[in-house]
């Protein structure tokens, strides 16, 4: 049986949120003949919504989801010893996922402030581990690699509470992109924003990103009605559909929903090779 959400406990601008549902709107889905799937799963430190510690069930929904590449959250402890709390083994074994080589806080850590990058097939060309200002400790990864498509750019980041915070941690990010050689990229992770429009913390990500784009409800797993999790493309045609993975032990396995979205990265790539051939021709 689904828990039914308590209005009584909750705050006024969530329950906006909730009676804009129908302000979520999600990609019209395009046919792509190349397709490369990108997920985003905060596991709650593998603890479910039965309050039991289970990795093993993460791993489980992270073989269902069967991504190309993947983005956790939360996948370390978060105070003391920043121990990893997944089996990398186990999800090895469910899906040929490998971590992407990152220095942690500790030898036993998975990720960097608990963002941990996974991936399948391909070439990673660069890593830089962004500290992110703001009143609590947050950080990104932002990774280079090289698919069979073509390359890509994943910026995984777990955003603050506060909605200052996440303004600032945004323009945080977009300064770093600025000085980086232009790539297709996707910004994804757990955003801690579930407002859409204007009042959006997530504006400061315009016009790279579009934050009002494919919103789709993950948070909570039991009933989704907030779109905490997010995934934004630039160029925004990079991606051709978002979709939650809503199956029964997604359900439990955390309080979170994984989303996914659907990349057609040779033509983002055969688009953006006719622009430059455009802006300089050949003499």
């Amino acid at each position: 049986m689904r828990k039914i959400l308590n209005p009584n406990n909750l705050s006024g601008s969530i329950l906006s949120a909730i009676r804009k549902r129908s302000f979520y709107e999600p990609l019209e889905p395009r046919n792509a003949p190349t397709d490369t799937v990108i997920a985003s799963y905060n596991v709650h430190k593998c603890v479910g919504t039965d309050k039991q510690f289970a990795p093993e069930r993460i791993a489980d929904v992270i073989g269902e989801i069967n991504a190309d590449v993947i983005a956790l959250q939360e996948a370390d402890k978060r105070f003391g010893e920043r121990t990893g709390l997944l089996d990398l083994s186990r999800l090895y074994q469910n899906s040929g996922l490998v971590p992407v080589p990152i220095t942690s806080f500790s030898e036993g850590g998975h990720g960097w402030h608990g963002n941990l990058l996974l991936f399948r097939e391909g070439l990673v060309r660069e890593v830089r581990q962004l500290s992110l200002p703001g009143v609590e400790p947050r950080g990104a990864l932002m990774v280079d690699l090289e698919l069979a498509n073509g390359p890509l750019r994943i910026i995984a980041a777990h955003l603050g509470l506060l909605k200052k915070s996440r303004a600032q941690q945004a323009e945080t990010i977009l300064s770093t992109m600025a000085n980086s050689e232009f790539l297709p990229t996707l910004m994804i992770g757990d955003l801690n924003e579930w407002r859409v429009g204007k009042t959006s913390s997530l504006n400061a990500l315009n016009p790279v990103f579009n934050p009002n784009a494919g919103v789709v409800p993950s948070f909570p797993s039991r009933f989704p009605v907030l779109a905490l999790d997010r995934i934004m493309g630039a160029p925004h045609n990079l991606i051709t559909n978002i979709e939650v993975h809503d199956s029964p032990l997604a359900r439990i396995a955390s309080d979170h929903l994984p989303i996914k979205a659907h990349i057609d990265l040779q033509a983002t790539m055969e688009r953006l090779s006719l622009i430059k051939d455009k802006v300089n021709p050949t003499k």
